[in-house]
């Protein structure tokens, strides 16, 4: 995790504070699972670790923003179990903040402390653009990954071929545009992910949300898709919150339960002060029955653009 830098995203100072509070909430729940190492700029130490209450390792150095998810490093493992990650070409969502110089070397910083090889990936591509069932099927939006504000000129065959080199990816599903998030541009961590191999959750907002076409659009896609084993999909369909809330910009607010982060033995998921709120804890809960589901109050995160999968990125255990 990273500890917030970039105060205007969540508003200014008030938002970047309750920014903070949630960011400490998420990485306490999560070190009840597994270790956590919480980066921060040397301004910023004493009250990272004074927030998170020993419950995280705090390492310095620099940042601009604080989104692990998307400048950190794609982990890889390999079969003599040896660690490795995916450095991807980093711009900032397609440039929409400056400067992003320190979170554009931010995954080689991490592995350089993690001992993992570098894999310097020639595409402009965040971490929340990307889910994989771990078995070669990659799930990602056009919307994001074929966007000129990353990738201009790239063809959908050419970007399937980086994935492919550098992810193992056998199989590139993709699920569209026209999304509403226009800050990541569609990133996937926040319209469907994987459960199990061969098993998708979508997330479906309410018919008057401007998303319902986009999301109706992946659901055709996913259910005549096949997997990298040649699978067809099960869906689950995962509610959306029922408010559609305003962000502090007048911008619509990218609230999705979708956006969770799977933890060893359990889901960290967010709550928004919905009536869907237990009605998706529910449904996540029969998802993976063998984990424990712990709910946060992730409205103040959302404020800055992401969620709690955007604000955490898995590491390999050694």
């Amino acid at each position: 995790m990273c500890w917030p830098a970039r105060h205007e995203c969540f508003g200014g100072p008030d938002g970047a504070l309750r920014a903070k509070q949630a960011y400490a909430r998420v990485a306490r729940a999560v070190s009840g699972f597994e270790p956590v190492t919480l980066a921060a700029r040397p301004v910023d130490l004493a009250e990272a670790r004074l927030a998170t209450g020993g419950k995280a390792e705090v390492v310095e150095t620099a940042l601009d923003d604080s989104w692990a998810r998307d400048f950190g490093p794609t982990f890889l493992t390999g079969s003599n179990g040896g660690l490795a990650g995916v450095h991807w070409t980093f711009n900032a969502w397609g440039r929409k903040y400056h400067p992003y110089t320190n979170d554009a070397i931010f995954a080689r910083r991490v592995l350089e402390i993690a001992g993992g090889a570098r894999y310097p990936a020639p595409l402009v591509c965040e971490g929340g653009a990307l889910h994989s069932d771990g078995q070669g099927t990659v799930l990602t939006t056009e919307q994001c990954l074929l966007n000129p504000n990353r990738n201009p000129g790239r063809s959908r065959a050419e970007v399937e071929d980086v994935l492919k080199q550098f992810l193992g990816a056998r199989k590139t599903v993709w699920l569209g545009d026209g999304f509403s998030d226009d800050e990541t541009d569609g990133h996937i961590d926040n319209i469907a992910c994987f459960a199990a191999p061969g098993r998708v959750i979508v997330g479906i907002p309410q018919r008057s949300h401007p998303d319902f076409a986009p999301v109706q659009e992946a659901l055709r896609r996913l259910k005549i898709a096949r997997d990298a084993e040649g699978r067809t999909f099960e869906i689950v369909e995962l509610p959306q919150p029922r408010k559609t809330r305003q962000s502090w910009s007048g911008t619509l607010l990218p609230a999705s339960y979708v956006n969770f982060y799977l933890v060893n033995g359990g889901v960290i998921m967010p709550a928004f002060d919905d009536k869907n709120d237990e009605p998706a804890r529910m449904i996540l809960a029969q998802c993976f029955p063998d984990r424990d589901i712990m709910q946060i109050d992730a409205l103040d995160i959302v404020q800055g653009g992401g969620g709690i999968h955007c604000i955490t990125q898995q590491e390999p255990a050694p």
